[in-house]
């Protein structure tokens, strides 16, 4: 194996225990040293490879966004009826979150440190979110009295909010509801299909 095929190897293994132990203890609880020993690695190569815990997560964060972005994109600019496109995003989001729990609050603890312009094209590879299309669908149902008349930025906050906000808030949902982490997974399988129904009631006629 040659030098270049052993950094990759060495990367990878980072970033398999990095994600991992982010899953276990989240963003704040952390530590190099954790992802260290769950890599079997020393810290000082660790360092090595990457400088610090945000450098480590930043990588991880794009890595997902790369993978489920181009997804939402095709989805909001698909022709799909509108209340399939419902069903669909809330799937493909809260499969997302449920891969990678801790994104919600680094995205919001990023947005508040840096320029949240600039920050929301790094996830987007540079662009914005494609939602005329879906934007356009929504007056168009309107329109025809399939739903009520809704202004497509409250929709898509709504889709977005009702799948973001219980993992942004999973230490206080368990905390309050005394549940286990695999009640709080079950739960949040369950609310892949309760989230789309409901707003989909929400607006249709």
């Amino acid at each position: 194996m040659n030098k270049k095929q052993k950094d990759q190897t060495t990367e990878q293994k980072i970033l398999e225990a990095a994600r991992a132990v982010f899953m276990e203890q989240g963003m704040a609880g952390a530590r190099m040293q954790d992802i260290a020993d769950k890599a079997g690695i020393n810290k000082a190569l660790l360092h090595y490879y990457f400088r610090n815990k945000n450098k480590l997560f930043e990588v991880i964060f794009l890595d997902a966004a790369a993978r489920f972005m181009p997804r939402v994109s095709m989805l909001f600019e698909s022709e799909q009826p509108l209340f399939d496109k419902i069903r669909a995003f809330t799937t493909t989001y809260m499969n997302m979150l449920s891969e990678n729990p801790y994104l919600p609050t680094f995205i919001l603890t990023e947005m508040h440190k840096q320029d949240g312009a600039k920050f929301l094209e790094k996830i987007w590879g540079g662009e914005k979110p494609p939602v005329e299309k879906l934007a356009a669908q929504v007056r168009k149902e309107a329109a025809k009295g399939i739903i009520k008349p809704i202004n497509p930025l409250e929709l898509i906050l709504n889709m977005v909010s009702m799948c973001v906000f219980p993992f942004a808030a999973k230490p206080m949902a368990k905390l309050v509801f005394n549940l286990s982490e695999a009640q709080f997974k079950q739960v949040m399988e369950q609310r892949k299909t309760s989230v789309a129904q409901f707003i989909i009631d929400s607006i249709r006629k």
